[in-house]
């Protein structure tokens, strides 16, 4: 044992922990942990902007990596700028750790400058959250943050330092401690055999591959049950790239906005549905009595109190995603050899691509369907991409093709304006040798855009696509449809809009302007050749609406739909 101070104790733990990147903004209240920080080999730091977008750079890095992400500020209002962060993270099960100063443990209660409760403040969007008022208990409550963040359904914690904490000489060997071990719930074997045999009974059977699944790291196992069982899988929006979108047994995503065509159609003419890692969430299910009409639900989650929360489950069963696989499987084995696909499954890759909507807009201004034909003809499958709220987010979630795991990220619970930027460089700093691309809408890159000037410092090449309408477009077509107006959602003054090619030279970006279909793919060529943070800005047409519904039966369509296609046969 030796003595040391308690902030260089937390960072020895987080080394430990395997913490190789941390994004933050150094403070008063936090400068005791930033001096033993400063200290360390093994952990980068990354300087943002504003405590929200190290927050969400925080989550971009988890997300695509399955590691914690680690974000710090100091007291006051840097803690209250990571509650949108945190509060992603949290609907979402990212495991992300944010580390907060705070005023000396006198001063608490007393309204001293930039003294706020924070562990309070944050208890509804946390996992956990604490202000630590003993010094000795700092690397225990450290490791426990480090288990509730990555055990059962994962999830953020933040932890509160006031700055005599974080001073204070204590005891402590790195040596004689390690990381708590991690329960993972094993399904019950008679609910396991009791799923088995509803799936062999049903008539048309379909697996739903929800966002757990991603975060168990379980998407081989999914798989591969569903190619022995021969059953089509559908996706949540937080499931996309769970599976190729080319694997024979894809039908596609189901959402009331984030959906395809043939994903709701394929849900709806199922019978029984397995759902695991799933919440399903409003925007996934639309009106319920539609979803749950005439077909049974089985439920895995590692979260009991996610199982008939929403959906009344036939059959629930409280697991760890990739052991409720795996007993599924062998299972299976012993009840049924593989199966063949019966005619309707072997006919799932035509009719995907006969539902597909139509992408091939030659129109000037620019269709914004004819971004994404673009952008899946020019990437490569392992590119990453990232995507926030809006028509942008709708239309990235129905047109891209995804064929990997954590290649497709999206705050899909709480939809933050501005989360994808510094997630996109999270991600970026995570993979530097892979491709991120970011998609978002002209008003989202006013949320958060301060933090291509981290990009720019660290060299992160992220691309940053900009489809510019001059709206918020979302709710330009919500007030449209359902209030007959226009109002407040024109982001352009007049003639004037923001030049986005001169907000990217200013921070020290390269930036490109886009308003012919034809040019798209050239300037996203000359972005990736930049090999720096870039933005390529595309004008689009103002008035092109995205494909939503309230229920699944009840998609408006409104562009043409695909041939051969009509709304009789949905």
């Amino acid at each position: 044992m030796g003595k040391m101070q308690a902030a260089e104790a937390m960072v020895k733990i987080l080394e430990d922990e395997g913490v190789e990147v941390i994004f933050g903004i150094p403070g008063a209240g936090i400068l005791p942990f930033y001096s033993a920080l400063r200290k360390s080999d093994k952990i980068k730091h990354y300087l943002a902007r504003h405590e929200e977008g190290a927050s969400h750079s925080a989550d971009g890095y988890a997300r695509s990596t399955g590691k914690v992400g680690i974000c710090v500020g100091t007291s006051g209002p840097a803690g209250t700028n990571m509650v949108t962060g945190l509060y992603a993270a949290q609907v979402d099960s990212i495991p992300i750790i944010a580390i907060t100063g705070q005023a000396v443990t006198a001063q608490l209660g007393k309204e001293a400058f930039q003294a706020v409760e924070i562990s309070k403040i944050v208890e509804p969007v946390t996992k956990m959250s604490c202000c630590v008022t003993e010094a000795d208990h700092l690397p225990r409550i450290t490791r426990e943050a480090f288990r509730i963040a990555r055990e059962g359904r994962p999830g953020p914690v933040l932890i509160d330092l006031p700055l005599d904490i974080q001073r204070c000489e204590i005891e402590y060997d790195i040596g004689t401690d390690s990381s708590l071990d991690i329960v993972k719930p094993a399904p019950d074997k008679q609910k396991i055999r009791k799923a088995v045999e509803m799936i062999l009974e049903a008539e048309k059977p379909l697996m739903l591959l929800g966002g757990g699944i991603i975060s168990a790291n379980a998407c081989d196992e999914f798989v591969a049950l569903a190619e022995y069982l021969s059953v089509p899988v559908v996706t949540s929006l937080m499931g996309k790239g769970g599976i190729a979108a080319d694997h024979p047994l894809y039908a596609g995503q189901v959402g009331t906005s984030c959906n395809t065509i043939f994903g709701n159609k394929v849900f709806l003419d199922s019978d029984l549905v397995l759902g695991i890692g799933c919440r399903f969430s409003d925007r996934h299910t639309g009106a319920l009595d539609v979803y749950t009409k005439d077909r049974r639900f089985i439920h895995i989650d590692v979260e009991p109190t996610q199982i008939g929360r929403i959906i009344p489950a036939d059959l629930g069963i409280v697991a760890d995603a990739k052991l409720a696989l795996e007993a599924l499987m062998d299972t299976t084995k012993e009840l049924t050899p593989s199966r063949a696909p019966a005619e309707w499954v072997t006919a799932i890759p035509e009719q995907r691509t006969q539902y597909r909507r139509r992408l091939d807009f030659d129109q000037v201004p620019i269709k914004p369907q004819r971004i994404f034909k673009e952008i899946n003809e020019f990437f490569d499958e392992d590119t990453f991409f990232v995507t926030c709220i809006g028509l942008n987010q709708i239309w990235s979630s129905q047109f891209q093709r995804v064929f990997r795991p954590r290649r497709y990220l999206i705050p899909g619970g709480a939809g933050p304006l501005g989360w994808d930027l510094p997630a996109a460089i999270g991600a970026k700093i995570a993979h530097p040798q892979k491709t991120v691309v970011n998609i978002v809408g002209d008003y989202g890159m006013g949320f958060c855009g301060e933090e291509m000037a981290m990009a720019v410092m660290y060299e992160v090449p992220v691309i940053v696509i900009v489809i510019n309408n001059g709206y918020l477009s979302l709710i330009r077509q919500q007030e449209k449809y359902v209030y007959d107006m226009n109002y407040e959602v024109n982001t352009w003054y007049g003639d004037i809009m923001i030049d986005f090619v001169k907000f990217a030279e200013a921070y020290g970006a390269y930036g490109q302007r886009v308003e012919l279909p034809e040019e798209i793919k050239p300037a996203l060529q000359r972005a990736l050749d930049e090999n720096r943070p870039s933005i390529v800005e595309v004008i689009v047409d103002r008035e092109t609406d995205a494909s939503m519904g309230a229920s699944l039966d009840k998609i408006v369509e409104y562009e043409p739909l695909p041939e051969l296609v009509s709304m009789d046969t949905l």
